[in-house]
């Protein structure tokens, strides 16, 4: 699967390919080196620009990789110890073979390494991996066997035991749940293209029928181009993609200001919004590049974490101003209208920042 690329101040989750032989375990690890390097507490924040550590990061963005090599090889010895191979209870020394950097390119895109390590182990023991919480989350994968581990972990959490011989029951289970968790994440707290959106729709009216008709629309849409873009049936183009979002929530914005009713268009138009929203989701699952063998579980976990975070935005709006407010006569112009003109701006500046 093709990986997409992210915006240079957005972390996605590091990925780790991990391949056991009898005696030997072979890691590759896909990550932001220069996040690494800054120090940059990723268990914290995704955006880079929130850190204090910020400048420092862009500083090392500028660097050829022959310098980031230099740097990283002179505080390996302090970073190894903060990546732990285990097994049986033991600790597995990892010895550092490479590190590729790709060249400086596009300031405006993450710039992806490579880090390959190598671990003598003993046969037929099971091993478990995990990292300091601040490197971020990652994805681990047993490749090289049809039946291997896939695993998400969130805050420095230790895998699973790992097999020579794989585990593929255990794995596709917690494959499932695991995407739930990362499909909740990116609703909340780091999807606010979407949340936005889907507070435009509570927005337009906050009683049950016609948000309920919006909601079902906008499920169905983004649940299909979710599925079509992630399998690869769909190209996904995200320069093109994430500017309409932002158009889509303008859309909304405006239409929720001018348009007094539910009008029997607006759930095919909140539909065609919806496949572009799935499209969005389709390249933040497509960056896991997860193996056939384990891509419907997350899939599906994934599709269904996303649902939890719409429907908690949509219950905390009703919680916080719908129940108390829907039926004033004052709502729709005092507290409906000036929010969605509130977000009718933010998806203007988002537009512009995204196609300039």
């Amino acid at each position: 699967m093709k990986v997409l690329p992210l915006q240079a101040h957005e972390m996605s989750p590091a990925i780790l390919d991990l391949t056991v032989n009898p005696n030997v375990v072979q890691l590759k690890i896909r990550f932001s080196v220069e996040a690494m390097l800054a120090e940059i507490d990723l268990s914290e924040i995704s955006d880079t620009n929130l850190s204090e550590n910020a400048a420092k990061y862009d500083e090392l963005r500028t660097l050829k990789p022959n310098q980031i090599k230099k740097i990283f090889n002179n505080k390996w010895p302090i970073l190894s110890k903060h990546i732990n191979l285990n097994q049986s209870g033991r600790v597995v020394e990892l010895s550092y073979q490479d590190l590729t950097v790709p060249d400086v390119g596009n300031a405006e895109l993450t710039r992806i390494s490579h880090l390959y390590l190598e671990a003598d182990i003993e046969k037929d023991e099971p091993i478990t991996f995990s990292w300091n919480a601040k490197f971020g989350p990652i994805v681990l994968r047993q490749v090289g066997i049809d039946n291997g581990l896939t695993q998400f972990l969130p805050y420095g959490d230790e895998s699973d035991e790992i097999f020579f011989q794989g585990s593929i029951e255990k794995s596709k289970f917690q494959t499932f749940f695991d995407y739930i968790i990362v499909g909740f994440e990116h609703i909340i707290p780091k999807g606010w293209d979407h949340i936005v959106f889907v507070l435009g729709l509570f927005f337009f009216s906050s009683k049950l029928k016609p948000l309920v008709w919006q909601i079902s629309a906008f499920t169905l849409a983004h649940t299909c181009t979710l599925a079509l873009g992630s399998l690869g049936y769909i190209k996904i183009f995200p320069e093109i993609v994430e500017p309409l979002i932002a158009l889509s929530i303008i859309f909304i914005a405006v239409e929720n200001i001018f348009v007094k009713k539910l009008n029997k268009w607006r759930p095919l138009i909140i539909f065609v919004f919806g496949l572009l929203h799935g499209l969005g989701f389709a390249s933040v699952l497509g960056q896991f590049g997860l193996p056939a063998g384990f891509f419907v579980p997350a899939l599906i976990g994934f599709n269904v974490g996303v649902e939890f975070g719409q429907l908690s935005i949509v219950l905390l709006a009703f919680i916080s101003v719908g129940y108390w407010f829907n039926k004033k006569n004052y709502y729709e112009k005092a507290i409906a209208q000036p929010i969605s003109a509130i977000i009718g701006l933010v998806g203007t500046f988002w537009f512009i920042e995204r196609v300039i």
